[in-house]
């Protein structure tokens, strides 16, 4: 019998590339542009940060503070009520622009200036900034950064509220601090102090993995199932 040449239909493996390259492309989250570097200081703690519904405080080794929140309706409620209540004359437009945003590191009264910058303007205003204002005391005038964690977290339990307690298990708002390990000490403990003054008193520090200690108990417990140990 003659000999015939195979051949390979390679409709169907086509067909699944560009079906799972589509789905990376649509499910994909893409990790948002931060204002400062900041080089964590390294720990043995594997518990992973939630990847929603989460207040990021970002400390540099500046001692600078920025916040982020991850939830858009959240940060356009937040900016409004904040809007309202310290009269920072922003437009729709304005607190648009802070709604699609990612972190935000500027005093109330320069803001609205932030806002209104283009995107290279933004980097350069990060660099110069302050960073927000904070102080031991929740009630004093300098302390923005309180205003901000009040706002957001009664946003937060406004819009949990109408889900029982079963479903409220997993959802509501979670903190990290995420210091350099150069940071002044003061600016972190002021941050904490603030938030033991909401009764805010579980919250993440983000740290960098280093290897578990030999000869301790945690190194005991990740070398099992090890082959040879």
């Amino acid at each position: 019998m003659p000999r015939k040449s195979t051949n390979v239909d390679m409709t169907a493996m086509c067909d699944v590339a560009f079906l799972l390259l589509t789905f990376f492309m649509l499910a994909t989250q893409f990790k948002p542009d931060e204002p400062v570097t900041v080089v964590t200081p390294n720990s043995i703690s594997e518990i992973p940060l939630p990847d929603a519904d989460v207040m990021l405080i970002t400390i540099d080794d500046k001692g600078r503070i920025f916040i982020a929140m991850d939830n858009q309706l959240i940060r356009k409620e937040v900016i409004q009520e904040i809007n309202e209540q310290r009269g920072l004359n922003l437009t729709a437009e304005d607190i648009n622009k802070f709604a699609r945003g990612a972190s935000i590191g500027m005093p109330f009264n320069q803001l609205k200036n932030y806002l209104n910058a283009t995107g290279d303007e933004q980097d350069k205003m990060d660099e110069t900034t302050t960073g927000i204002p904070v102080d031991t005391s929740i009630t004093s005038e300098n302390n923005e950064f309180a205003v901000w964690v009040k706002s957001v977290s009664y946003a937060y339990a406004r819009k949990n509220q109408s889900l029982t307690d079963e479903e409220r298990k997993g959802k509501g708002l979670r903190y990290a601090i995420k210091a350099d390990g150069d940071a002044p000490y003061p600016e972190v403990k002021d941050v904490i102090s603030t938030f033991e003054g909401y009764k805010i008193f579980k919250f993440n520090l983000i740290t960098g993995l280093k290897a578990v200690p030999a000869g301790t108990a945690a190194y005991e417990e990740s070398m099992k199932g090890v082959k040879g140990k």
